[in-house]
């Protein structure tokens, strides 16, 4: 009889964890975390989210960017200075910007992140320039709208992404859902569907939405996403007064030529908290948010994900043993 795999048998998590922290930052941090990772022109790159000047409860005194290069997707080298630093993005309107997302198509590296402005939050995408001195943005949704990823290739001659609305009002409180939409020249956007619904995940119960850009593979689209769940019971957790939610990564397949079709979903989360860095430490414990996944020429997948809401860590499986993970659900 052939053993029917988990998830655990899957995804390891690398020994040296985390991966960065703010001990590694040669500029004010607190936390380090939630980061978009690409191969790029022969290197690693990852730009990371830091909150910096702890106050209290969940209050800092700003949030930049910061860039770091490997040559392994494992040691990092931070830059000395930030990517982006706060002064560079706030004015009156915008507060600031965070949750950075990387995708590389056509050797042109673009960036997905949020924008917290005046009016409410809006998902943003922009052209990162070829000296990786900054970014040109090239669209700003209207609000409320976050968690975008590119997909690394246009698919029938259209760019697409994958986004998480937050219709507060329609969905009643934090029901948010896992859509899609398309673009001839990545500025506007329409053709909107719906990919996932929170109800279509069994592990979350308060919302859903993209984690790092999918990866594609000869059975399609490999999709990691968030999940997040809800239980009083929590009480205080990490640095805020009250933290009840858990935070989990999602694996689930997307149809190559149809991306708003699922095809293939595992139906427990492929990543749940359980070690110390993700469970007991930091800033908001109980939290993995993927922001990276990446497919080496050997079949492994690296995937990059938050720990905590205060660290940036890495995990590993095989391909194929991911995409089984999948198959077997939409076999059932």
């Amino acid at each position: 009889m052939e053993k029917i795999l988990k998830s655990a048998d899957v995804v390891h998590r690398y020994v040296n964890n985390p991966v960065l922290s703010a001990k590694d930052m040669p500029y004010p941090a607190d936390l380090i975390f939630n980061a978009g990772v690409a191969k790029y022109r022969g290197e690693y790159l990852m730009i990371f989210r830091n909150d910096f000047g702890y106050i209290s409860g969940s209050r800092f005194e700003g949030t930049s960017l910061g860039l770091a290069r490997s040559a392994d997707g494992v040691h990092w080298d931070v830059a000395p200075e930030p990517f982006l630093s706060q002064d560079q993005v706030k004015t009156g309107e915008i507060k600031r910007i965070y949750d950075p997302r990387l995708t590389v198509i056509e050797d042109v590296l673009y960036i997905c992140f949020a924008m917290d402005t005046m009016h409410g939050v809006r998902g943003g995408i922009g052209r990162v320039k070829d000296d990786l001195s900054g970014i040109d943005i090239l669209s700003l949704s209207a609000p409320d709208n976050r968690n975008m990823v590119l997909f690394p290739e246009k698919i029938d001659g259209k760019y697409v992404r994958l986004e998480r609305p937050m219709p507060v009002y329609s969905r009643g409180g934090d029901r948010f859902d896992m859509w899609i939409s398309k673009s001839p020249d990545l500025i506007y956007w329409g053709e909107t569907e719906l990919v996932l619904g929170l109800e279509s995940v069994g592990f979350a119960d308060d919302k859903i939405g993209p984690g790092a850009p999918p990866v594609k593979t000869d059975k399609g689209w490999l999709t990691i996403f968030h999940a997040v769940d809800r239980d009083a019971s929590r009480g205080k957790n990490g640095w805020e007064d009250v933290w009840q939610k858990r935070y989990s990564a999602g694996i689930l397949l997307l149809d190559l030529k149809d991306p708003s079709k699922v095809i293939g979903q595992y139906s427990l989360p492929l990543l749940a908290p359980e070690t110390d860095y993700e469970v007991k430490e930091g800033f908001r414990t109980n939290v993995i948010f993927p922001g990276g996944m990446l497919l080496e020429a050997d079949g492994t997948v690296k995937i990059y994900y938050g720990a905590a809401d205060t660290v940036e860590c890495l995990a590993t499986a095989d391909v194929k043993e991911l995409l089984s993970l999948c198959q077997a659900v939409s076999e059932l």
